[in-house]
């Protein structure tokens, strides 16, 4: 799912980015994994979510309550984590503990937000009206496999022949997926949807990963969500209307997912990117659909049918083909880069 690239931060970072990196590297370890653990968790449990609340809120509300809970909670935590700042550099942050943002890397941030908490989560909440949670997370882990063939037509690395055969595995995957969702029909809008969602993921993933070495994690994560949250206003008259009529389950799946998929997440995720070597954050993913698959059928006794696993299983084998990569003399392999530069 990526380059080997290491989550690094300019020379003269002052953030907890830069600061952790050393210690993940001498005895983080364990800290490490445990956010990566959690994240999986978490962003697996936001499939089954969104699909426990699909009935009673549309895509557009769903994604303007989740983001909207998510930013204030994320708020919260990134005022903690100001003042942790201010107390060990005051010199470096003027006592405030917030670093100044360049302009440019301000406006990335701002579309990266509104791709990855509004885009990305219309796609997705509207995929999985027509897809069960686990077909959904299988398509949506396509996503390093379509970085993989951007950076192929944008950044010129060509397309070498392991990526075309992974290509076509894939999309065979997918072939089977579409045809055997739990409604038993051809769902190509579904289908279609889930890619959309894959392919703002993998996009808005690659751009965070690059910005990370101009701001810190928390800022980053922060005022993307506020910017997500400001995108999806439009919104804000279906989402009331939802919450006037839904059931507090659905509600409180709303709440839920703004909390923990999302505020809770993000920062174990942007801790996991600013610390952790390419070659770990790519290999996590791939317990996502595992992961979706049963808590689906524990929560909401629904899981894809058996040929849509198998289809999900020759997709993630596509993936896996399509993105990695023989580096080296000494024979060593490594994965394409999805997650930064």
């Amino acid at each position: 799912m990526t380059k080997a690239t290491t989550g690094g931060t300019g020379s003269g970072d002052t953030s907890p980015s830069a600061a952790g990196a050393g210690s993940a590297a001498t005895g983080g370890g364990g800290l490490l994994w445990a956010a990566i653990g959690v994240t999986v968790l978490l962003w697996a449990s936001a499939f089954v979510g969104i699909r426990a609340a699909a009935h009673d809120f549309s895509p557009g509300a769903l994604t303007l309550g989740r983001v909207a809970v998510g930013s204030a909670a994320l708020a919260v935590i990134h005022l903690v984590v100001l003042r942790r700042r201010a107390r060990r550099s005051p010199v470096a942050t003027g006592g405030t503990g917030r670093a100044r943002v360049p302009g440019r890397v301000l406006m990335l941030v701002i579309l990266w937000g509104v791709a990855w908490f509004g885009v990305y989560n219309v796609a997705l909440n509207a995929a999985e009206q027509h897809v069960d949670a686990g077909t959904a997370s299988l398509l949506v882990n396509l996503a390093p496999m379509i970085v993989a063939v951007l950076a192929g037509l944008v950044l010129g690395e060509g397309f070498p022949r392991r990526l075309i055969a992974g290509m076509l595995v894939a999309l065979a995957g997918v072939a089977v997926i579409a045809v055997s969702t739990s409604t038993g029909r051809f769902d190509l809008v579904g289908v279609l949807l889930g890619l959309l969602a894959a392919i703002v993921y993998g996009s808005a993933a690659t751009l965070q990963k690059s910005l990370l070495r101009r701001i810190d994690a928390s800022t980053m994560t922060v005022l993307g969500c506020v910017a997500g949250t400001v995108a999806c206003l439009p919104f804000a008259s279906d989402l009331v209307r939802a919450v006037a009529t839904a059931p507090l389950s659905s509600v409180l799946a709303v709440v839920y997912l703004g909390i923990f998929p999302t505020a809770i997440a993000f920062t174990t995720w942007g801790y996991v990117l600013s610390r952790a070597s390419a070659g770990r954050t790519a290999a996590s993913t791939y317990a996502v659909p595992p992961v979706v698959v049963l808590l689906s059928w524990l929560v909401l006794q629904e899981a894809p049918p058996a040929a849509a696993l198998l289809g999900g299983a020759l997709a993630l084998a596509g993936v896996a083909v399509a993105t990695w990569k023989r580096r080296g003399r000494s024979g060593r392999r490594r994965r394409l880069r999805w997650w930064g530069a």
